[in-house]
């Protein structure tokens, strides 16, 4: 199947919404890091999200200009013809971007998107991320009501962050504290500043905990039972039945999440959640097992010429795809979109 359209996108998410799961958004850095989501997606029978962070857009515009826009138009074009491979539907999404980098990221990737509906086609990416939760409140939702003006004409939608995730992503940082946890006062200010999709549909990554990186169970206090009283808080300002669930919420920093805390999240209406660390670490460990099992054949040892095949990329790269593509799978289990795709 090609890449979604929008209307696709959209019906990705109702689905999701409606059934109580949610599609795992994995980070790609490379154009194997994109296969391997894309067949984990294909083994799962999942539809899914592939995103590319400031940083991931910033390497796969190579080292010699590191341009962030370069990266992600390249890869956003080859998964457009990669994909149709894979029998699942997959939304491009691009990840964390703070104000410092919009005009060197989501405005330029926007207006590129802008030219294609103008032309009759769909955009380029089909969701963007404004990450405001550096700013106050007031200030990340003026930018993102311009924003939505703009991803609403180009048929996508916005993912907007309203307060902190604690820890380290692309070097936006936020301490650990209890001013991760979103409040129903913020809740109804994005609502009275963006809408309830009368303005353009968006996503909303509340705060309930989160930790962006690496951490173990019980590290982090994590509430996913917030999400509820967020809904229902909006609902009941707005006139909306209690049961409801304005928001399309997305899941941070969820590495370490126990399966309880996922199943909360998800029933309180999480449809997206994103992957970065435990790929990573799935791609990484078989090449770093195959380095160390194949020491005298990847080196050469002592004047020796080493093993051609055991240092070809290819070799150690399909043992990387396949370990990646397995966590994949597992995502899809732990949110319950095993199955799911749209037929």
């Amino acid at each position: 199947m090609p890449i979604a359209t929008p209307e696709i996108y959209n019906e990705m998410l109702d689905r999701a919404k409606a059934g109580k799961f949610a599609y795992p958004a994995i980070n790609v850095t490379s154009s194997q890091t994109l296969h391997a989501a894309l067949r984990g997606f294909a083994e799962a029978e999942s539809d899914g999200i592939v995103q590319i962070s400031t940083g991931g857009a910033e390497f796969l515009g190579g080292q010699y200009s590191k341009d962030m826009v370069t990266g992600a138009v390249a890869l956003a074009e080859y998964a457009h013809i990669v994909a149709e491979k894979y029998p699942v539907n997959i939304a491009l999404h691009t990840d964390h971007c703070p104000k410092d980098k919009l005009d060197g990221y989501v405005r330029p990737l926007l207006a590129l998107s802008e030219e294609r509906v103008k032309d009759g086609r769909n955009p380029l990416f089909q969701s963007h991320m404004w990450d405001g939760s550096a700013e106050t409140l007031a200030d990340n939702l003026k930018i993102a009501q311009e924003l939505l003006v703009r991803t609403a004409a180009a048929k996508i939608i916005l993912e907007v962050e309203i307060t902190p995730t604690g820890g380290e992503e692309d070097g936006v940082s936020h301490e650990i504290n209890d001013e991760l946890y979103t409040t129903v006062e913020d809740a109804i200010r994005t609502v009275e500043a963006l809408g309830l999709g009368d303005k353009g549909r968006y996503l909303l990554a509340a705060s309930f905990g989160n930790v962006h990186g690496v951490y173990k169970p019980g590290n982090v206090v994590l509430r996913p039972e917030l999400l509820k009283e967020l809904n229902e808080g909006v609902a009941a300002k707005f006139g909306r039945p209690a049961d409801s669930k304005p928001f399309d919420f997305v899941f941070h920093g969820g590495s370490g999440s126990t399966e309880e805390e996922i199943r909360t999240a998800l029933e309180n209406g999480v449809v997206k959640m994103n992957i970065d660390t435990d790929t990573q670490y799935a791609f990484t460990r078989p090449v770093a097992d195959h380095m160390f099992k194949n020491y005298d054949g990847v080196l050469k040892v002592d004047g020796e010429v080493g093993s051609k095949k055991t240092y070809d990329p290819r070799t150690w790269g399909k043992l990387a795809e396949a370990s990646m593509a397995k966590r994949v799978v597992e995502a899809c289990g732990n949110l319950r979109s095993t199955g799911t795709k749209i037929k």
